[in-house]
């Protein structure tokens, strides 16, 4: 049941009147909606997702978006940026590859036969730094789970959200199916709007910043949020350097290091520390000296020790500028020398930009250690990762790090939200468990998106005995 304009102005007053008669619109538009797409099969919400998720991820298309989303909101590289249209490949590959309708599991030596439902109305909201990836990667989850959307986009980047939709809306429309499964909302973007919108869902999925997710879980509503990174990599002897550093560079250049997922701090053992610090310089890392690095630290974090805005996602040659100094036009990110870890310690922070800190440890115990601290630090609960052929090692590393996901000899912000590489599932949001205030600590795929009637039939009793349930603890004397 959808609530009246009169009933919404007096839930929310704080809202403006345009803003009360779109939450009654979209909300209305979408309950029709849902009615329509509870009723596809199967074989049609498989061909609604390749629809959509083509009408974004040709590469002509998927360009525009990312050329219009950099200018709009003035950061972001446009040239790696295009990369991830094939992170849309591969949550449609995922989708396609799982039921979602009707008898989708069967346990048959448990009696157990799981059927999908909708969750109905969901609500997304979107971060600036993914503003064309994002809603088509929801929507094909959405849609596969027979859902339908409501996208709340973030005010810096709203145009790049609304056109990314409206593609999609006119993929729909031309299979002949109601454009409203997904909508945008049009009016400017603001948290009263959007604590409205989540307030009225079924479900939110909340990928950004922690105010946005803190916001969704009181809401009330079921949801789906992220929590902070810190990405953190341990480097051993055992590590092909080369290979460590090229991964590297890639994983922090990525999108000018926008990514919560983006190499923030590498621990490096002090064998091989120099040789991967030239190794570092030689795929494009440029290492700052002490004066250049307070500079840096001027202009990202203010005396409180909280990050500035105006350095996320950008070029090292934008970063160095804004600091005050020159780097050379072929450098890919700076480097700093790790100075302490702790709170008061900005470097040991999340970066958010093309700036990676180096940090030596000697003995493999002295680095579980400062992974620890690090993570206390910020992060707890989203990915780190090891480049490191002994199992040990990564044994112990996977044992003591408290985070939700380890990618091993893999450039971590291409490869925790999985890639065509690994069996990580496919996703533009990753759980951070209870260490990062979320409620899973799963990368959000379609399970998350459907509910789940389980159907059980009697079994044969499997029923152990006292002894074998109790042990060395059972009495028998005691059940007289």
């Amino acid at each position: 049941m959808v609530s009246s304009v009169a009933e919404l102005r007096e839930k929310y007053p704080e809202l403006t009147d345009e803003h009360v008669e779109e939450l009654h619109a979209v909300f209305q538009r979408a309950r029709v909606a849902q009615k329509e797409i509870e009723t596809f099969d199967q074989e049609k919400v498989d061909r609604l997702i390749r629809a959509v998720a083509w009408s974004v991820a040709n590469k002509q298309t998927f360009k525009k978006l990312v050329d219009f989303s950099v200018q709009e909101t003035g950061f972001g590289d446009p040239v790696t940026r295009m990369n991830k249209r094939f992170k849309i490949r591969g949550i449609l590959r995922d989708a396609l590859r799982q039921k979602s309708v009707g008898l989708i599991e069967e346990i048959p030596e448990k009696g157990i036969k799981k059927y999908a439902k909708p969750v109905g109305v969901i609500v997304s909201l979107i971060p600036t730094t993914n503003p064309e990836l994002t809603p088509v990667g929801n929507a094909i989850y959405g849609i596969k789970a027979r859902d339908v959307l409501i996208f709340s986009p973030h005010p810096r980047s709203k145009q790049t959200t609304y056109k990314t939709v409206e593609l999609m809306r006119e993929a729909l429309r031309k299979e002949g199916v109601n454009p409203d499964i997904l909508q945008c909302i049009k009016v400017k973007p603001n948290k009263a709007m959007s604590r409205a919108l989540m307030a009225e869902a079924d479900l939110v999925l909340a990928t950004g910043g922690q105010d946005m997710v803190r916001s969704a879980y009181s809401s009330g509503t079921p949801a789906y949020g992220v929590g902070a990174g810190n990405s953190t990599m341990v480097i051993d002897e055992t590590a092909d350097i080369a290979e460590a550093a090229r991964n590297t560079m890639l994983s922090k250049t990525s999108d000018f290091g926008s990514g919560c997922s983006s190499d923030g701090n590498l621990i490096i053992e002090a064998s091989i520390f120099d040789k991967m610090v030239e190794e570092l310089i030689k795929v494009g890392g440029y290492l700052a000296n002490e004066e250049e690095k307070a500079k840096l630290e001027k202009v990202m974090w203010d005396e409180n020790g909280k990050r500035l805005p105006d350095t996320v996602a950008l070029s090292p040659q934008q970063l160095a500028n804004k600091a005050g100094f020159e780097i050379p036009a072929d450098r890919k990110f700076i480097m700093v020398m790790g100075d302490g870890i702790g709170k008061e310690y900005n470097f040991c922070k999340e970066k958010l930009t093309t700036l990676l800190t180096l940090f030596k440890y000697e003995g493999f115990d002295e680095a579980m250690r400062m992974v620890r601290e690090i993570f206390e630090v910020g992060g707890k609960g989203h990915s780190c990762g090891i480049y490191s052929f002994n199992e040990e090692h990564i044994h112990l590393h996977a044992l003591n790090a408290p985070v939700s996901r380890i990618m091993v000899r893999q450039p971590n912000s291409k490869a925790n939200a999985g890639s065509f590489t690994n069996g990580m599932p496919m996703t533009s949001s990753l759980g951070c468990g209870t260490w990062g205030g979320n409620i899973t600590s799963e990368n959000i795929h379609l399970k998350h998106y459907m509910n789940i009637t389980w159907v059980s039939y009697p079994i044969p009793e499997d029923r152990p005995s006292d002894e074998e349930l109790f042990g060395e603890f059972y009495d028998p004397a005691l059940e007289e």
